[in-house]
Formats: C-alpha cells, sequence, structure tokens
C-alpha cells in the first residue's frame, strides 16, 4: 500500500447546500461524526472535535470554506496543538451538484508527511480506513433522515 491518502465517495439526495451545512456545523457533525464538534465553516478558524466524553480531543484548523462546494481542514497534529509548521492530515470535502442531489467526495491526505515510522503509518492509516468506512455511511444516512424530516 502506499498509505498517501484516503478518497471515498457518496451521493446524496440533498443540494449541495445542505451537504455543506451538514459536514461544516457543529451540531450536524455531532449527528454523523464526532460525539461533540465547536468549528466555524471560515478559514482559519480554529475547533475541535470531541469523541468519548473528551477521551479524545481533536484539534482543527480550517483550511478552505467555500459554501456550497468544499470544506477542508486540518487535523491530527503531532502534540495535540494547531500549529501550521506541524505536520497534519488534511480532510477535504467537495461537493459537486449531480442529479438531484450532490456528490461528496472526502479525501484525506498528508499521513506520509507525518514522519511516522512504517508500522505506526500503516496503523493510522488502517483505523482512517476502518473509520472513514464506517462514518461516511453514516453522513449519507444522515442526510437522507434530515432531508426527509424538515
Amino acid at each position: 500500500m502506499e498509505y498517501g491518502s484516503i478518497e471515498r465517495e457518496i451521493h446524496v439526495e440533498a443540494s449541495p447546500n445542505v451537504v455543506f451545512e451538514v459536514v461544516s456545523r457543529p451540531e450536524h457533525i455531532a449527528e454523523w461524526w464526532a460525539d461533540e464538534a465547536q468549528v466555524e465553516a471560515v478559514p482559519g478558524a480554529v475547533g475541535e472535535l470531541v469523541w468519548g466524553e473528551r477521551a479524545n480531543v481533536q484539534p482543527i484548523h480550517v483550511v478552505k470554506a467555500e459554501p456550497p462546494h468544499l470544506f477542508s481542514f486540518r487535523w491530527g497534529y503531532p502534540d495535540g496543538k494547531v500549529d501550521d509548521s506541524a505536520q497534519s492530515l488534511l480532510i477535504t470535502f467537495e461537493l459537486t451538484p449531480s442529479g438531484t442531489g450532490t456528490r461528496i467526495r472526502l479525501t484525506e491526505t498528508g499521513f506520509r508527511e507525518m514522519g511516522w515510522e512504517a508500522a505506526k503509518l500503516e496503523e493510522y492509516y488502517g483505523e482512517h480506513i476502518v473509520g472513514w468506512d464506517t462514518f461516511i455511511p453514516r453522513l449519507g444516512a444522515y442526510i437522507a433522515r434530515l432531508v426527509s424530516n424538515p
């Protein structure tokens, strides 16, 4: 494996505007991914994702927010603090109108650039694959519920 990036793609029957809100607003993120989120969809904004009653807190730094087409942020900082000079992982949600809905393309990059030894790289990459294979379907299911019960 090359461990360079993870890509997942799904189609949902919702507008890009709705999908952008779901991938970028805390109240929605907490429904399909993290237990709690604090973030503002503004480039340069710093926030956090929280799992398990603060057992795992990940700071995030918004890189791009171009409603309703693109939302990206960095996370996975080695020391747990946002630092533009530190290696980190980049998550990008690209939202493209498709028929009556939206194609969501998630890309996570930066694994090789983290400087991890081979075993750690393989472990983290594998954990993120399992994670996205869980959370992307949850994202799709949450959007379906949201648009069917406005």
